[in-house]
C-alpha cells in the first residue's frame, strides 16, 4: 500500500493544538545492566506529571534513537555506568541526526563514571545536561519540566515526503492524539487489527513479542504496528514500560507506540481510534493493540474497534464463579490461558472451555507459555491470526 504524509493528516480542528504532555524516553546503554538509578528517576518524573517511556537496559544507540522517534519523545534520558558514555551519547545524537530528528534532545548521568571533564566534552557535542551522583531527584524533575515543557517550535520536514518514515508517522500520531480529531475511517479489510486484553501480569506483552517474531519471519516484506497501553490518571504522569519487556519488537519493520489511558476507563486511550486509522493509512499489514490491564467489567475493543479480540488469562483467576463475571469472555474470538505450565492450568482450561460452550460461538481456547521460546501454543494462535488474509493476498 503506497502512502505518504498527506494521507495521515487529521482534519484541522477549530481550537489551537495543545502542546500535550511531556514525553521522555529513558534507557540504559549497551553493556550496562545497572537499572536501579533510572527506575528511581522514572518514578520521580512520573510523580511530577511526566509521561516516561522506559526502554530498559542493555540498549544500543540505534534502538534508543528509533524508540524515541517512534514515541515522538521530546528528550532522551540515559543512565550510564559502563564507562563508554562519551562515545555512546555522541552516537545516539548522530543516529537522531541521520533520521532528521535532531530536535529530540539528550540528557543523562551516571554514578562515578562520568567526570566533570567528560561532561563538558559531552555538552560541547550536544548533550543538554549531565547529572552527577548525589543530585536531588527534584532537581532532575525540575530540569525536565523546565526544558522540555514545550515541543520544538520547528519540526524538521522529511527529506523524502513521498516515503513514510517513522518520524512522519510519529508526528501524525501525536497531532491526532492532542487534537482528538481523527481521519475519516477507511474501508475495513486493508489491515488486520487484533486487540489483546487481559489482567495485569498474565504475560500480554511477552505474548505480543512472540507474535512479532513469528510475523517478521512469515512476512519478510510487511510491517507490523503495535499500540501498547498503560494506565494513567487524567492530567498526571505515566510509566509506559512495555518496550522494556520486548525483544523481537525492536526491529526495523516494527512500529511500536506507547499510549497512556489519561484517565479513560476500559483499558485504551481516547486517541486509540484515531491512531488506528493513521496506522491503517500507513500500510501496516498487522496492528496489535494491547490494552492496559483489564478487570471483570472491561470491554476495551467494543463497537468494532478491532477485527479480532484476544483475551489473555492466567490459571489463577479464582473460582469457576468468577468466570461468569468476566464480560470479555463473551466477545473474545480467542481466549488464551498463558502460563499454562503452572499448577492449576489443566483445571482452568477445563472450566474456561465449559464457560465458552455457553456462548454458542466458535471461540478458540489456546494454552500458551509465552515466556518459552518458540512455544507451540503461541504458534497455534499465530497460525489462526495468520490465516485471516493480509493485504496483498487474494481475498
Amino acid at each position: 500500500m503506497k502512502t505518504n504524509a498527506a494521507h495521515l493528516s487529521p482534519a484541522a480542528p477549530s481550537s489551537r493544538l495543545a502542546s500535550g504532555a511531556i514525553r521522555i524516553l529513558t534507557a540504559v546503554p549497551l553493556c550496562d545492566g545497572h537499572d536501579s538509578a533510572i527506575v528511581t528517576i522514572n518514578l520521580e518524573l512520573v510523580r511530577h506529571g511526566v509521561e516516561v517511556i522506559y526502554l530498559g537496559y542493555h540498549r544500543s544507540a540505534a534502538d534508543i534513537a528509533r524508540a524515541a522517534i517512534q514515541e515522538d519523545a521530546r528528550a532522551i534520558g540515559l543512565s550510564s555506568y559502563n564507562g563508554g558514555h562519551v562515545e555512546f551519547f555522541a552516537e545516539v545524537l548522530a543516529s537522531l541526526r541521520r533520521q532528521d530528528a535532531r530536535d529530540i534532545r539528550l540528557f543523562g548521568g551516571g554514578g562515578g563514571t562520568i567526570t566533570p571533564a567528560d561532561a563538558r566534552q559531552m555538552k560541547r557535542r550536544g548533550v543538554d545536561e549531565i547529572f552527577f551522583a548525589g543530585t536531588p531527584l527534584a532537581e532532575i524533575a525540575r530540569f525536565v519540566k523546565t526544558n522540555y515543557a514545550q515541543p520544538p517550535k520547528v519540526i524538521p520536514k522529511s527529506r523524502a515526503p513521498a516515503k513514510l518514515s517513522d518520524r512522519v508517522l510519529a508526528k501524525a500520531l501525536t497531532t491526532a492524539g492532542n487534537r482528538s480529531v481523527f481521519p475519516t475511517p477507511m474501508a475495513r479489510g486493508s489491515t488486520l487489527t487484533v486487540g489483546i486484553a487481559g489482567p495485569g501480569g498474565v504475560g500480554k506483552t511477552t505474548l505480543i513479542d512472540e507474535l512479532a517474531l513469528r510475523f517478521l519471519k512469515s512476512h519478510p516484506d510487511s510491517r507490523l504496528a503495535i499500540l501498547s497501553h498503560d494506565p494513567s490518571p487524567p492530567g498526571k504522569g505515566a510509566l509506559l514500560a512495555d518496550r522494556a519487556a520486548m525483544v523481537y519488537a525492536h526491529h526495523q519493520r516494527v512500529f511500536l507506540r506507547s499510549l497512556p489511558t489519561r484517565g479513560k476507563a476500559g483499558g485504551v486511550s481516547r486517541a486509540t481510534p484515531g491512531s488506528l486509522e493513521i496506522l491503517k493509512r500507513a500500510g501496516f499489514s498487522l496492528i496489535l493493540v494491547e490494552s492496559a490491564g483489564t478487570g471483570q467489567e472491561d470491554l476495551p475493543f467494543a463497537r468494532g474497534l478491532v477485527d479480532r479480540q484476544v483475551l489473555v488469562m492466567g490459571p489463577d483467576y479464582g473460582s469457576r464463579l468468577q468466570l461468569q463475571k468476566i464480560l470479555m469472555l463473551e466477545s473474545a474470538d480467542f481466549v488464551v490461558v498463558n502460563k499454562s505450565d503452572q499448577a492449576g492450568a489443566r483445571t482452568a482450561l477445563s472450566e474456561i472451555e465449559q464457560r465458552l460452550a455457553l456462548n454458542n460461538r466458535e471461540q478458540k481456547l489456546i494454552a500458551t507459555v509465552a515466556k518459552r521460546h518458540l512455544d507451540p501454543g503461541v504458534d497455534v494462535l499465530f497460525n489462526h491470526l495468520n490465516s485471516m488474509k493480509y493485504p496483498g493476498q487474494d481475498r
